[in-house]
């Protein structure tokens, strides 16, 4: 259970440095930043690997790569419409 809780928070400051980074992040709130910190982990180490310091199993480097990829993309689509 204590697992699980270390995620989302990872996420959510995982997510929380896309979106200073892509300066995205007045827009995204909390359950957001838990989401593209999840997802950008997943696409991250998919394109990378699991190589770096890893907190609640999670590659921090790679992780955060992801999600930036996803925020950008995300927030550029949500600009196109």
């Amino acid at each position: 259970m204590l697992h699980w809780l270390w995620v989302l928070l990872v996420g959510a400051v995982i997510g929380a440095l896309a979106g200073a980074v892509t300066k995205q992040g007045d827009r995204m709130g909390c359950l957001y930043n838990i989401l593209a910190g999840l997802i950008g982990s997943a696409i991250g180490e998919a394109l990378l690997g699991s190589w770096g310091p890893q907190v609640a199993g999670m590659a921090l480097v790679p992780s955060l790569v992801g999600a930036i990829i996803l925020v950008a993309v995300v927030s550029w689509i949500s600009s196109q419409r």
